[in-house]
């Protein structure tokens, strides 16, 4: 009979219980949860230094992590087998340790040994922690995972798994870890380990979010500005587009290049110091201070938006500017890449969003206010298809959106995350349920994402006993 301290909620009891089934009594399981989050403003302006307004969802993973006696890493996913390819992934520590610090190695063994692309979301947690807590286990460990953050919607259900995991596996070890870490820790294994260039947003969501409130998230690099309640009259829901999103695709990595070189021939334009190391321009900015979310509107038009170019070559880029200062892409000489409007994008959301805070944190909602609302997410998603990352199904949900309108409750929707599919944020008035469902099942795949929960780090680690 298993004893857990404290004792889990009963919601979760049938889902706890399958995970267990993958555990033996001889050890303790420690159990973590993390959800997945709606990106309602901000998305890919994340980084460039943008502010983000992030809704945490109650849809959830559920990591389960117990030592072993060996020294295999075994993980079990309880998703769809058909999903994964593979649902158990075992690896030894020895090839863990021989990786240790070397991601690059980390990452290509990972890939030469055929394991699951899901896998390394999870393996790669473990020499992520060991770096970090300057430690290495001597036995293994076993790490079952269940997760109701659907796979490819937009909504972070790679976050969900590494902080769930990463908070999990900490506790085993007995090492506290706050929010803030949590989430830098899991974005690192997602950029490094993985290889998606994803920006902090999603992991501080996951790990720092507050139920049905806004967490305001300044990506400086990660300054948390406080947690915004939504207001009672004023409801957000999340529609599945039904078109499979993800952070690796060529699309969202393009267009983060082209903003990264637009910065750097800002900074050139601008007179900047700048100096080279480990492949990175290492930018002397007292101006911005690193984050192309800094130049204001006023001075990207009157200083540099007639002299950036609307596309360069990764070659001509290179011979001219030698690298960006991103630390997880590289320009492709052989690529090329829109430049303009992936600058102009976060210049102009970080505005939206700092305007969209202010408008919903009053504590009511007229109908004017809600318009303007809904008018900033509807420029967003503009500007998303204008930088290349729109999708004919998402288009699609929010004309049907701006359809409907103010007359029925609705006031705004756009593309979320990393755009080219995935889910459609929809603003509105509670009273609209029925019909945004509606909206979601004529024009999505029917998946509506609609209630709200605490991140990892506000709920427990369980602590479960055979």
């Amino acid at each position: 009979m298993w004893q857990s301290v404290p004792p889990f909620p009963a919601h979760l009891a049938p889902r706890i219980n399958a995970l267990l089934q993958h555990c033996t009594h001889e050890q303790p399981v420690w159990l973590a949860r993390a959800p997945g989050r709606l990106d309602v403003m901000g998305g890919i302006a994340d980084y460039s230094g943008s502010l983000v307004l992030q809704l945490p969802l109650d849809v959830a993973a559920l990591v389960a992590v117990q030592p072993r006696t060996d020294a295999q890493v075994v993980v079990t996913s309880l998703a769809d087998a058909s999903l994964l390819g593979q649902a158990t992934v075992t690896c030894t520590l020895d090839a863990l340790r021989a990786c240790q610090g070397d991601w690059e190695q980390l990452r290509a063994m990972l890939t030469a040994t055929a394991t699951p692309h899901w896998a390394s979301y999870i393996i790669g947690v473990l020499p992520v922690v060991w770096q970090h807590a300057g430690c290495t286990p001597p036995s293994g460990v076993t790490i079952v995972v269940d997760s109701t953050v659907p796979l490819g919607k937009g909504v972070s259900s790679s976050a969900a798994i590494e902080v769930a995991t990463m908070r999990a596996y900490a506790a085993a070890l007995a090492l506290p870890l706050a929010g803030r870490e949590l989430a830098f820790w899991s974005q690192f294994v997602e950029n490094m380990v993985v290889g998606a260039p994803c920006g902090i947003m999603d992991q501080m969501t996951s790990a720092c979010g507050v139920a049905n409130q806004l967490m305001a998230l300044r990506c400086q690099p990660a300054e948390l500005l406080g947690h915004v309640a939504i207001p009672a009259d004023i409801a957000v829901w999340g529609i599945d587009s039904g078109v499979r999103h993800a952070v690796s695709g060529a699309d969202y990595g393009s267009v983060r290049i082209g903003a990264f070189m637009g910065y750097r021939i800002i900074a050139e334009q601008a007179g900047l110091p700048v100096s080279y190391a480990h492949g990175r321009a290492i930018i002397d900015d007292q101006r911005w201070h690193g984050y192309l979310a800094n130049v204001t509107p006023s001075e990207f038009a009157q200083e540099f938006a007639d002299t950036l170019p609307a596309q360069l070559t990764g070659q001509a880029f290179l011979e001219r500017y030698h690298a960006t200062s991103d630390a997880i892409t590289r320009v492709d000489p052989h690529r090329t890449y829109a430049v303009w409007q992936p600058t102009l994008h976060p210049i102009m959301e970080h505005q939206r969003v700092r305007l969209f805070a202010q408008l919903i944190a009053q504590p009511r909602i007229n109908t004017e206010t809600a318009t303007l609302l809904g008018e900033l997410m509807y420029q967003s998603h503009a500007s998303y298809s204008a930088c290349g990352l729109g999708s004919t199904a998402t288009d699609a949900i929010v004309q049907a959106v701006r359809h409907y309108g103010p007359a029925h409750g609705l006031y705004g929707a756009k593309i979320t995350g990393g755009g080219s599919g995935g889910t459609v944020a929809v603003l509105g008035r509670p009273e609209a349920a029925d019909l945004v469902a509606r909206i979601a099942a004529e024009y999505g795949s029917g998946l509506l994402f609609s209630g709200s929960s605490d991140g990892a780090a506000a709920s427990p680690v369980w602590q479960i006993h055979g």
